[in-house]
């Protein structure tokens, strides 16, 4: 979830509760070997022993198509501290696949196997390396042959997103499609897309067959959803967030730990109306407070909307 799920949305999420463990947004890998400050930069969590602040294991994804260059990051990122890696064949931005990156790379299964084949033959035994996918570009012909070159390359284990590049976000996700991968593969599969509620993830489970669950955007759009979940899990008492008893602290610590990072652009206020812009779908209030903030570019006004807000 490029441009969404940073190091300060990861730190929130996994605050909240309920998370087993956490990737990173995707670092892109083409003819250059990443510094230690931009490997720290996306992924301030490797020098904390790849975990978030509230301790949830993180892990580095990285794209690309250059298997060599890839591999001579990963080698990198590992020796700076990262203990496990992950491979981004599902990311559908037109960027990104013209660049040869992401799902476009479904359209070529032996080139696929290629690089997932040469990763896992010169990193360290020690090191786990699990890949994401979409069903395909255009179409899910090379759905089941994908997966395969994926598992039968090494890794250990696959998360299916249910869609197509073309098929974007648009519902609905096929899971029974993640059921047919995760028959002919020998490896752990994780069901991946539209899981926004409880409901979702009970429903996705029993779809795919899948023990494993990756959320997505429902975990942005809902930050209770994981610990939901856990709790669910657990047979506990399942207790949603109230608005202003929970989601508004989460909202003003969200904004606080953006001014922590870059107090000094456009970022914190930008963050702040993209993710309410994502959970107004979710709760009216979040529609109310994203209606009062929307034309506002001042950091003192923001503060007082929201101190106001939650205090009315």
């Amino acid at each position: 979830m490029q441009g969404l799920c940073d190091d300060v949305m990861r730190h929130l999420l996994t605050h909240i509760g309920g998370f087993d463990e956490c990737v990173s947004e995707f670092v892109r890998i083409t003819h250059t070997v990443h510094s230690r400050q931009t490997w720290l930069r996306h992924i301030p969590e490797i020098a904390t022993n790849n975990q978030t602040v509230a301790g949830t294991p993180c892990t580095v994804q990285i794209l690309g198509s250059d298997e060599n260059m890839m591999a001579i990051n990963a080698l990198e990122a590992i020796k700076l501290g990262a203990n496990k890696i992950d491979i981004n064949f599902g990311c559908p931005a037109p960027t990104v696949n013209k660049h040869k990156g992401g799902a476009i790379l479904l359209q070529e299964p032996d080139l696929i196997y290629q690089i997932v084949r040469t990763l896992r033959e010169r990193l360290p035994e020690n090191i786990p390396l699990t890949a994401k996918m979409r069903l395909g570009y255009e179409n899910k012909d090379l759905a089941l042959e994908n997966a395969q070159a994926i598992a039968s390359a090494g890794v250990s284990a696959l998360t299916v997103h249910a869609r197509t590049k073309v098929e974007g976000y648009e519902p609905p996700a096929h899971w029974n499609w993640v059921k047919k991968i995760k028959q002919v593969i020998d490896i752990p599969v994780i069901a991946n897309g539209d899981v926004f509620s409880l409901d979702d993830f009970i429903a996705i489970k029993n779809e795919t067959g899948c023990n494993q669950i990756m959320l997505g955007r429902g975990a942005v759009m809902r930050p209770d959803l994981a610990r939901q979940i856990r709790q669910f899990e657990r047979r506990e008492i399942v207790q949603k967030a109230e608005f202003n008893e929970e989601i508004m602290n989460w909202i003003r610590l969200f904004f606080d730990l953006c001014l922590k990072k870059e107090a000094n652009n456009k970022y914190p206020i930008a963050r702040l109306k993209q993710w309410l812009g994502m959970m107004k779908k979710i709760y009216p209030e979040a529609h109310q407070l994203f209606d009062a903030i929307r034309v506002l570019k001042e950091i003192e006004q923001v503060h007082t909307v929201l101190q106001d807000f939650q205090a009315a």
